[in-house]
């Protein structure tokens, strides 16, 4: 007589029931990490093809963005020196959107960014990232003894229309809140940034701590 070892359906059903139990309390926690690390790898490409392409129309057209001038608030003549043609004329840009010429500044939820006087630009690249920018923005520069600083702000959005559409935050902290204990440990997909001369960089304390790795 032949003895047969095995689980009976009671204990299989159990075994299910607590691995799906614990895939679904891990499984958000999971996501959320793929997702940061995706959103934290396409913006340090952002900022690394925006600044290449300002250096590279230094090369061809010989302006960076201190020397960019706007005419009016709809100026996008290609041999203009603006920040619409640096961008647009050295990008892989498939799309552009103007705003409107009475908004204050941007949003993103309760995050608004700057003033966009006349309006702004928003330029949508083949990869999905989003670049937006104010339409008179013009000779940003950091300044130095006799130039006086005029530094200009934009915004990245890595991933364009998709949520979460949330500017990336300190743990516990609002958006433009800082300090040198700043970590993020979950980042989203906007990120501020400050342009001057050939340079583009954080204008957050957040948006630094993905750029240089802390927190995460």
């Amino acid at each position: 007589m032949t003895k047969r070892f095995g689980f009976t359906l009671a204990e299989v059903l159990i075994t299910l029931g607590i691995i799906g139990v614990v895939a679904a309390m891990t499984m958000p926690t999971l996501m959320n990490s793929t997702n940061g690390a995706q959103y934290k790898t396409a913006y340090k490409k952002a900022l690394s093809v925006l600044s290449q392409a300002v250096v590279l129309n230094v090369a061809l057209d010989d302006y960076d963005m201190s020397q960019a001038t706007v005419t009016d608030g709809t100026a996008t003549n290609g041999s203009s020196a603006s920040l619409y043609n640096l961008f647009n004329n050295r990008m892989n840009v498939v799309k552009t959107s103007s705003g409107a010429t009475d908004d204050t500044g941007w949003e993103s939820g309760t995050a608004q960014f700057g003033s966009k006087g006349s309006g702004n630009y928003t330029l949508f690249f083949n990869d999905g990232i989003v670049f937006t920018f104010p339409k008179n923005g013009s000779n940003c520069t950091e300044g130095n003894a006799t130039t006086t600083e005029d530094k200009c702000y934009g915004v990245i959005d890595v991933n364009g229309e998709k949520n979460p559409n949330k500017v990336v935050n300190c743990d516990g902290k609002a958006w433009n809140a800082g300090g040198e204990d700043c970590k993020v440990s979950n980042p989203t997909d906007i990120y501020p940034v400050v342009m001057y001369d050939q340079t583009i960089l954080p204008a957050t304390r957040a948006g630094e701590a993905v750029l240089y790795g802390a927190g995460n």
